[in-house]
Parts: structure tokens; C-alpha cells; sequence
């Protein structure tokens, strides 16, 4: 199944008195590239989250962010505590803030009540992240399967965009396998016309020209790099069937490929193989680039 790197995916569930909302975002990168956005509660299970986001994707550029909103539903009440070694923390700072710009203001319970997570719920820690994290894990898979569906869509798009390419190209290829071996014998007949012209009248050696025909037509042979060339078209169509991720090995394919059309280009000198060689490279450069979508 081909799949983009490119997709969104959102999902939210209430838990623990809280609303809970998982947002990813994935965009094009070389590798897998995680950045992680989690509420101060959810610290200890990054690495759980991170485990989860790398048993489902193999690459692009990952954003996940955990969002935790206050609930108004019956079991959002819950008691609260002061978090006292934050709160202290907070005045400390206050006071070296008093200090360093000579402040006169006093530090009153209105200002301190207001700073971010002074009420905690009154819970205890290890229970509540275990519990947590049984709901919150089905929320983050949610929201992998809505971006890996995604993903698998706009994959879709884009394999259907590189089967037409991979057509295009085959066409041409066919053209210059026909035309091949035309080119020696264009090539006989003005090299014939040539030495008739230079001999005036004298008799040619055949035997001579046949040679001289037979090295041009193995210098200018193309048949290894054509046949080559379709067992690369072959294995493209079957990496876009597999089930795994193919970005990395079909853009390397796509390097054979270019290495296997300049040598067509190089050696048979032909103006139409040539117009025919420009085309395939420029569908190649439009699937390299499609394909850097790929994951």
C-alpha cells in the first residue's frame, strides 16, 4: 500500500475529569523526525507516546500535540491540591524579580492564585498516569489511524500519478528499441556513400566496410541498457503493490534508471533517440520528485 507523508489526524476522549485532544501532523523528511507538544501531567509517558508513533509510521517529519481542556461534565469535579513545590518556586522567582528591578508591588494571593498549575487534582501520580495512559493510548491511536488514512489516500493520488509516468516512459522506450536498429543501418548507407564518393568508381571492399559497420553497430548497441532499463519499470510497478514502505528504494531506482538513459543517450547519437531520451529524463526528474512524498 503506498502511503504519503504527508496527512493530518485529530481525535479527543475525556479522561480522568479531563478532555483530552490528540492532534498529528506529518510532513516530508528523509527519516522519522518526532517532536512531541504534552501537557506537564503527561511527561512520564513521552516515551510510551514516542514507542506508539514508531510502531505505526517509518518516516516524515512527525508533530503530536496533547492538549488537556478543562471538562465541564459531572466527572470533570474532582478535588484539587496546592502544588506546593511550584508555588515556592514561583514566589522565590517573584522576589528575585522584586529584588533585580527594585519593585515595590507586594507578591498578594490573587497574583499568585492566578500562575499556571497551582491547584492540582489530589490524586496519586503513579495510579493516575497508569489509568491515564489505558485511555489516553486509544486516543493517540485514533488519531494514527485518521493519519495513516490520510496518508494512504493522497498515497493513492500519487501512485496513480506514477503508474501514468512509468507508462509514458515505457512508450518511449519501446520508440527507441524500435529505432535502434535503424541507426546502423542509416549508418551503412551513408558510410557506402561516403567511400563511393571518395573512391570514384574504384571497387569498395566489402569485406572492409563490413567491419567498419560491425564496430559502429557494437559501440552504439543499446540492447543491455534497454532490457535493464525495463527489469527497473518492472520492479518499480512491483514495489508500488508491496505492502512495506518503498520511498527510500524507488528513489534509488529512480538513480539506475537516470545512469541507464544517459548511457542510451551517449551511445546512439541519434537525433530522435535523443528527443526520446530527453522526455524520459524529464518524466524521471517529475517521479523523483513525486516520489520524495512517499513514505
Amino acid at each position: 500500500m503506498i502511503r504519503s507523508m504527508t496527512g493530518y489526524g485529530r481525535a479527543e476522549a475525556v479522561l480522568g475529569g479531563r478532555k483530552y485532544v490528540v492532534e498529528i501532523k506529518s510532513l516530508n523528511h528523509r527519516y522519522l523526525e518526532l517532536s512531541l507538544r504534552i501537557p506537564a501531567n503527561l511527561l512520564p509517558l513521552e516515551m510510551e507516546i514516542k514507542k506508539k508513533i514508531n510502531e505505526q509510521l517509518i518516516r516524515g517529519k512527525i508533530d503530536i500535540t496533547i492538549r488537556r481542556e478543562t471538562y465541564s461534565g459531572i466527572e470533570g469535579s474532582r478535588l484539587l491540591e496546592v502544588n506546593l513545590p511550584l508555588v515556592k518556586n514561583y514566589y522565590d522567582l517573584l522576589i528575585q524579580l522584586k529584588d533585580l528591578f527594585n519593585l515595590k508591588e507586594d507578591i498578594t494571593l490573587d497574583m499568585m492564585a492566578g500562575l499556571k498549575d497551582v491547584f492540582i487534582p489530589l490524586e496519586t501520580l503513579e495510579d493516575e498516569i497508569t489509568v491515564l495512559w489505558e485511555g489516553l493510548a486509544g486516543v493517540l491511536s485514533n488519531a494514527l489511524a485518521a493519519l495513516i488514512d490520510m496518508r494512504q489516500k493522497e498515497g493513492e493520488v500519487l501512485g496513480q500519478d506514477l503508474k501514468a509516468r512509468l507508462y509514458l516512459i515505457n512508450e518511449h522506450l519501446d520508440e527507441i528499441d524500435a529505432r535502434a536498429p535503424q541507426i546502423v543501418l542509416e549508418y551503412q548507407k551513408r558510410l557506402v556513400a561516403r567511400i563511393r564518393e571518395l573512391m570514384d568508381g574504384m571497387v569498395i571492399d566489402e569485406s572492409r566496410l563490413s567491419q567498419e559497420v560491425a564496430i559502429m553497430a557494437e559501440k552504439s548497441d543499446i540492447t543491455e541498457e534497454i532490457v535493464r532499463f525495463r527489469s527497473h519499470i518492472k520492479q518499480f510497478f512491483e514495489m508500488l503493490k508491496s505492502p512495506e514502505a518503498m520511498g527510500r528504494k524507488v528513489d534509488f531506482l529512480i538513480q539506475e534508471m537516470n545512469r541507464e538513459v544517459n548511457t542510451i543517450g551517449s551511445k546512439s547519437n541519434d537525433a530522435e533517440i535523443s528527443c526520446h531520451v530527453i522526455e524520459i529524463k524529464s518524466e524521471l526528474a517529475k517521479l523523483r520528485e513525486q516520489v520524495q512524498n512517499l513514505e
